[in-house]
């Protein structure tokens, strides 16, 4: 089990650096406007270049992802990583400094299909849904480290070149997920669709499944009935579900909301080291109740989750809308984002790479995951890119429609869910099919 938990937690620092550079970017969006000149247009393709990335990532690693496995895949974003790091901190201009986030960005679409797929492959049914969730906590610990680096950063006094050392501070953890990625083996249920079954069964014995020789049976049999290509005829529902879960995801407006935090404190009148404090707020917040979430997700359901954050979200967005329209006092603002970051985390973030990782069958799993990824990274995309141009004519309208998107999920999941907990991945498999 110690081999089986070094693996799964190796694969989940993927989602550390996928929050890390998630929210490390709101830490310089204005010294950027300041040095370079920027407008808000070019603010938000600065943000989005890195979002157009994900897309691409997201949409490429289905295929190589089943072909070669997640583990071999991980590896290369890791160095996509490393690479965007580095050369972020480096750029000469904004043309580089864009081409170089972009570069991060297919690190962060590969590893948003490939991980959630690695950890969901290799863990017992009765834990899947705490264990694929590591995935969703280490990205709220990135976001939470980002803030706190950003803030640490901000008081060295590094003057015109702090932006510079924010974004260099990513190539460290890029370098340790690389190094770990050299120690864990392929999952088993990829080996035995592959038909490397001694692989399988040696893989099965070293993580402690009780009796390996059945599991092996069992994965091979469902890698030959299995169909090897994804389409509409045969996997309709598990397509229909992910692409769903993905649109509402950003459609809370999670990702744009973490992207220009600092700007939305700056509008409600927050100074920018206040700003800065209250972002770690968000990302401790943020952090407390995806735990929160992890505990209770195989007991309560990914559906009950859904359904109990859709209410939270929607009433804090409404009220951090009308705040930001002047018709409540600025001060209230940090509560309403708390307390929507409270919702989301408890529901969206914790179940939103579990349950799409689930509901695809094993010959197609990666490239299931890499349609829902891409889905979610192309609406962040759109939304982000143009967040501060619809915010500079009203700040409060973003929001409302916001919250018009979490009314709209909670019918959609409790019409048209299912529940997969405590599911084995096979079964879910037969249940979805059409």
């Amino acid at each position: 089990m110690a081999f089986l938990f070094i693996s799964i937690a190796t694969a989940a620092l993927a989602g550390l650096l996928f929050g890390f550079d998630t929210a490390v970017i709101a830490g310089v969006t204005g010294d950027l406007r300041t040095l370079m000149g920027l407008s808000p247009g070019a603010v938000g393709i600065t943000v989005s270049s890195a979002l157009v990335g994900t897309c691409i990532g997201a949409l490429g690693a289905g295929r190589p992802g089943d072909r070669y496995g997640s583990r071999d895949c991980l590896r290369v974003m890791a160095l996509l990583y490393l690479i965007s790091g580095v050369g972020s901190a480096m750029a000469w201009d904004w043309p580089s400094l864009v081409f170089f986030r972009f570069i991060g960005g297919l690190g962060i679409g590969g590893s948003s299909v490939l991980a959630p797929v690695y950890i969901a492959e290799i863990a017992p049914p009765r834990r899947r849904g705490a264990l694929v969730g590591l995935f969703q906590m280490n990205i709220v610990l990135g976001i939470l480290v980002a803030y706190l680096s950003n803030y640490l950063v901000g008081g060295l006094g590094l003057g015109d070149a702090e932006w510079r050392w924010k974004l260099a501070v990513t190539a460290v953890p890029s370098a340790v997920f690389l190094s770990l990625l050299v120690i864990i083996p392929n999952s088993p249920r990829w080996l035995a669709a592959k038909g490397r079954l001694n692989e399988a069964a040696g893989v099965l014995a070293r993580m402690g499944v009780a009796d390996p020789d059945t599991t092996l049976r069992s994965l091979a049999q469902a890698g030959v009935e299995g169909e090897g290509r994804l389409s509409w005829r045969h996997h309709r529902r598990p397509i229909l579900l992910a692409v769903s879960l993905a649109l509402f995801n950003q459609l809370s407006g999670i990702n744009a909301i973490l992207y220009y935090l600092n700007d939305i404190f700056a509008a409600a009148g927050f100074g920018k080291v206040s700003a800065d404090l209250q972002s770690v707020a968000v990302g401790a917040t943020n952090l407390l109740f995806t735990g929160i979430a992890m505990t209770v997700i195989d007991r309560a359901g990914r559906r009950t989750l859904l359904l109990v954050g859709a209410v939270g979200m929607t009433a804090s967005l409404v009220g951090a809308a009308l705040i930001l329209s002047g018709l409540g006092q600025g001060a209230w603002l940090i509560w309403a984002l708390l307390g929507f970051i409270a919702s989301f985390a408890f529901s969206q973030g914790a179940v939103i790479w579990v349950y799409i990782a689930e509901i695809f069958p094993t010959p197609v799993r990666a490239r299931g995951q890499s349609l829902g990824s891409a889905t979610h990274w192309l609406a962040n995309a759109v939304l982000s890119g143009t967040f501060p141009l619809v915010a500079q004519y009203s700040k409060g309208a973003p929001f409302f429609l916001f919250a018009a998107m979490m009314a709209l999920q909670f019918v959609v999941v409790l019409a048209f869910f299912p529940e997969t907990k405590r599911v084995s991945l096979e079964e879910m498999a037969e249940r979805l099919e059409t």
